[in-house]
Parts: C-alpha cells; structure tokens; sequence
C-alpha cells in the first residue's frame, strides 16, 4: 500500500474540484480525502496501491480539470491513518 498527498495550485476552488476527484476516486480502489487550502490550493491525500493511485492521478489530468491546475505536487502522506476507509470531501 502506497500513501500520496498531491497537491494542485491554480484556479482550483469553485470549479468543482473536490466533488469531480471524488467521482473519479470511485473507479478506483483507493480511500482518501481531497480539501480546499487557505492559500487557494486543494489537497488530495489517497492510500491504495501504487497502480490505482496513479490511475486516479491520470484520470484527475486527463479531465476537464487539467485546463485549472497550473500546478501539481505530489508527496508521501507520513500521517496516513491506517484504518481510512471511503474517499471524502473535507
């Protein structure tokens, strides 16, 4: 099991971001969570195997949500809790 916290910058709030990542997150056997920052950026943080956790991050680029991320970072999600179940919206 891997755990990423991905990261996307540029006009990512208001458009649909978070409902539309957790739509995609369902064909997919992962669990996560996706929240809208403070600073204007939205956080996704997903756990599942390394091949469906990239799945979804592909499906997330190759949507109409590409033309709003200017910008994506991902990293290792260190605080992962172990027993997360479902995919939500915070």
């Amino acid at each position: 099991m891997a755990a990423r916290k991905v990261r996307y910058e540029g006009h990512v709030q208001g458009v649909g971001f978070r409902w539309t990542v957790r739509q995609l997150a369902s064909g997919y056997e992962v669990c996560g969570e996706v929240e809208n920052l403070p600073d204007g950026s939205v956080e996704l943080r997903v756990v599942g195997e390394t091949g469906e956790i990239e799945g979804l991050l592909n499906a997330i680029r190759q949507s109409h949500l590409s033309g709003h991320i200017r910008r994506e970072t991902a990293s290792v999600w260190e605080d992962a809790p172990p027993n997360l179940r479902g995919f939500r919206i915070l």
